[in-house]
């Protein structure tokens, strides 16, 4: 049986930033279960006193230490953080000291800076970018022009949240476009993505994935029959092979991973927020 280790992903701000560390680095271990707990805005030494007793409480649970992934500011919560008998691993140490001689200057601790809206103008143009996304959801809008990338696919193979990601972490322009079955009765590109080809990426899964994930949105229907999903990911396949679209499976891809690779393909380069 495999371990199962407590996992808290803690920060002064919202916890996004050592989430995403963390997570990248877990994937890394396959032998061993983790159980994630997100603690944010630990902000004081009462609350980091608080978020300890939740730690020290996990550890005695699952007679186990617990693993934190820390990116408070504060040295005095961190230490608060570490009565709990956790192992400490502090998100920004392997880089402040690097950086402080780089630069010749000495980190300003800012609890929440890192969490900050210290550009508007950046900030804007990722609302912007959000709000074009749930714009152009599904096909709800077709006026492709502003767009940065069009997804295409068919239904619930993963194209809304790859969207909704590549604009808030981006500020991408990103529409997704839904392959319905009159789509895929012909193997050419349905006429209204035809002028937008440069800006178009295919994304695929395995059926019986498919399957399961339609299952639970529409129980026992037609659309989420396994020869349904087998049918509709072999003609969207075959259809971005004859038109020579670049395609990703997202069966086993992370949306992070799917985003950068939709970036890297289409030649879009962008700042991160």
């Amino acid at each position: 049986m495999a371990v199962v280790r407590p996992v808290f992903y803690v920060s002064d701000g919202t916890g996004i930033t050592a989430e995403t560390i963390g997570h990248g680095l877990l994937t890394q271990f396959t032998d061993t279960k983790f159980v994630s707990e997100r603690i944010s805005f630990v902000d004081s030494i009462e609350r980091a006193r608080e978020a300890a007793n939740r730690i020290r409480a996990a550890g005695e649970t699952h007679e186990v230490r617990p693993i934190v992934i820390n990116s408070c500011m504060d040295s005095e919560v961190g230490e608060t953080l570490a009565d709990s008998g956790a192992l400490m691993l502090d998100v920004f140490a392997p880089f402040i000291e690097p950086l402080e001689r780089e630069l010749q200057e000495s980190r300003q601790r800012h609890v929440g800076r890192a969490h900050a809206i210290v550009d508007f103008e950046a900030y804007h143009h990722r609302i912007n970018a959000m709000n074009y996304a749930l714009t152009h959801d599904d096909g709800q809008a077709i006026d492709y022009e502003d767009a940065d990338v069009i997804l295409v696919a068919v239904s619930r193979a993963g194209k809304t949240p790859t969207c909704v990601y590549l604009a808030l972490h981006y500020g991408i322009r990103a529409a997704n476009y839904p392959l319905t079955e009159e789509d895929l009765e012909h193997d050419r590109l349905p006429p209204r993505l035809r002028a937008y080809r440069q800006k178009l990426f295919g994304l695929t899964i395995d059926p019986v994935r498919l399957q399961q994930i339609r299952q639970e949105r529409r129980p026992n229907s037609r659309y989420a029959q396994l020869e349904t999903c087998r049918r509709e990911v072999a003609q969207a396949e075959a259809l971005f092979r004859a038109e020579r679209i670049p395609t990703l499976s997202t069966t086993h891809t992370s949306i992070e991973e799917i985003s950068s690779k939709v970036l890297s393909t289409l030649g879009i380069r962008r700042e991160m927020f």
